[in-house]
C-alpha cells in the first residue's frame, strides 16, 4: 500500500533522514533526570531497542548539559547509534554556550520560540541558539506548543482580529498564531544562516481537531519536514486513541515526516509503550513495517475458553522478543502476519489470509487446531502442547520463508 506523501525538504540527523520521501521516522523522549548519566543512557537504549529512531532528552540545567556528552559516549560504547535531540526551554542559549561538548554531542536541537526569551531578550537569545547550531552543523526543530505560545504574538493577533468588521473566533486566531510562530521563526533562522534543509517544524496542541487544522495549514504554506504529535495526549487508551485519531487523518493525507506518541505512562510504567504505539499506527496504515502483526479475534460466546487469548498473547510476546534477532538475520520478516483465531466461524478463513494462522477450537467444537501456512493447511495440532508446537512452527516458518541476511562485515 502506498499513500501520496507531501513533498518536503530532507533533513539529515546523523544516519537518520527526515522528509524528502524518506520513511516516516518514529521518535520518543526520556523521562529521566538527564543529569543521571547511566539512568538516562539505559532508557535511551531501551527506547532505541523498542524501535525509536530518534530520542529526545531534556537539557534544562548545567548538570543536564554536562551529562549529554557522557551519555553519548555510554551509548556509543554500547553500540547504540540513535541520535540524541536536546530539548531546550528558557535557557538553551546559555547552556549551549557554556557546554560546547553538549552542543557537539547532540544530533539536533529543539527550540521552542514561545519561551526562548521574553521581550528584548527573545531575538538575541534565539539568534545565539541558531548561530551555535550553524557552528556545529546541527539541524533544529522549531517546536511551537500552544501551552507556551509567544504571548506578544498572540496578543497582537487577537487585537488585530477584534478590530475586524467580522472577527474570527478566538480558537481560529489561536491556530493561526501557532502556524505563524513556526513559520516566522523558521524564516528568521534562515536569515541567521541556518540552511533550509536543516529545519523541521512542529506545532503541538492537545486537541485533535486543532492538530488537524494547524498541520493542514502548515503543510500548505511550507515544505519543511513536519513532526507530528498530540501534546499532553493523556494516559492509556485515551492517549492512544486521541493520538491515533489526529495523526492518522494527517498521515492519510500525506502530511507528517516524523511522529511521536506523547503518552503519560502509568506510575512505574514502561516508557517504550509510546514507541510501540507509534509503530503500530504506521504499520496498521500500511506506511511502514516494524514487526510481524498478530491478528486475533475478540472472542464471543463461541469462545468461552481463554485459551486462544492466552495463545495470542504468548505468540505476540514471542514475536516481539525474537524480532531484534530476526531483524538482523532475515530480510522482510517484519511484514509477516500471524492469525490466532478462536473458532470455526472466521478462524480458517482468516488463517488462510495470513502468512501463518491457527484456528483454535471454540466451545463445543472438536479439540483440534488446524494450522495454515501461506493459505494451505499443513498440520492439525491437538493436546496440551498446542502453544509450544505452534511457536515452533512460527520459528521454522521464519527460517524457511525469509532470506537470511549476510552477517555484518561480510560473509555469504
Amino acid at each position: 500500500m502506498s499513500l501520496p506523501r507531501r513533498p518536503a525538504a530532507q533533513v539529515s540527523i546523523g544516519p537518520i533522514r527526515v522528509g524528502g520521501g524518506a520513511p516516516i521516522v518514529v521518535q520518543s523522549m526520556t523521562n529521566t533526570d538527564t543529569a543521571d548519566v547511566e539512568g538516562t543512557a539505559r532508557q535511551v537504549q531501551a527506547l532505541a531497542r523498542a524501535g525509536s529512531e530518534l530520542v529526545r532528552v531534556t537539557v534544562n540545567t548545567s548538570e543536564a548539559a554536562a551529562a549529554v556528552a557522557p551519555i553519548r559516549a555510554w551509548l556509543d560504547r554500547a553500540g547504540v547509534a540513535v541520535p540524541l535531540i536536546g530539548d531546550f526551554h528558557f535557557n538553551g542559549h546559555k547552556l549551549l554556550r557554556e557546554h560546547p561538548e553538549c552542543a557537539a554531542a547532540l544530533g539536533k536541537y529543539r527550540i521552542n520560540p514561545g519561551n526562548v526569551g521574553r521581550g528584548a531578550k527573545r531575538d538575541p537569545q534565539f539568534a545565539e541558539m541558531i548561530e551555535i547550531a550553524c557552528r556545529y552543523g546541527k539541524p533544529v526543530r522549531i517546536g511551537v506548543n500552544w501551552g507556551s505560545l509567544d504571548s506578544d504574538l498572540l496578543t497582537r493577533l487577537m487585537d488585530e482580529n477584534s478590530a475586524l468588521p467580522e472577527p474570527l473566533e478566538a480558537q481560529a486566531v489561536m491556530r493561526n498564531a501557532v502556524v505563524l510562530s513556526a513559520l516566522t521563526s523558521a524564516q528568521r533562522a534562515e536569515q541567521l544562516g541556518l540552511a533550509h534543509d536543516r529545519i523541521i517544524l512542529s506545532a503541538k496542541v492537545s486537541g485533535v481537531q486543532d492538530l488537524i487544522a494547524i498541520y493542514r495549514d502548515l503543510a500548505a504554506r511550507c515544505d519543511y519536514p513536519l513532526h507530528l504529535g498530540l501534546t499532553e495526549a493523556g494516559m492509556g487508551s485515551k492517549g492512544i486513541v486521541a493520538s491515533t485519531a489526529g495523526m492518522a487523518v494527517l498521515l492519510q493525507e500525506g502530511i507528517g515526516d516524523t511522529i511521536r506518541v506523547s503518552l503519560t505512562p502509568e506510575p512505574g510504567g514502561d516508557r517504550t509503550q509510546e514507541v510501540i504505539v507509534a509503530q503500530e499506527i504506521l504499520q496498521t496504515m500500511g506506511l511502514r513495517a516494524f514487526t510481524p502483526l498478530v491478528v486475533a479475534c475478540p472472542g464471543c460466546g463461541r469462545t468461552t475458553s481463554t485459551f486462544f487469548q492466552e495463545l495470542a498473547l504468548k505468540i505476540q510476546s514471542h514475536i516481539r522478543a525474537r524480532m531484534p534477532q530476526w531483524r538482523r538475520d532475515y530480510a522482510g520478516v517484519e511484514e509477516m502476519t500471524v492469525a490466532v483465531m478462536g473458532c470455526v466461524v472466521n478462524g480458517p478463513g482468516e488463517s488462510k489470509h495470513a502468512n501463518l494462522g491457527i484456528s483454535l477450537p471454540g466451545t463445543g467444537e472438536r479439540p483440534v487446531a488446524p494450522v495454515y501456512e501461506d493459505g494451505e493447511k499443513t498440520v492439525t495440532l491437538k493436546g496440551e502442547r498446542i502453544a509450544e508446537e505452534f511457536q515452533e512452527i512460527v520459528e521454522r516458518y521464519v527460517a524457511r520463508r525469509y532470506a537470511r541476511l549476510a552477517p555484518p562485515g561480510g560473509g555469504a
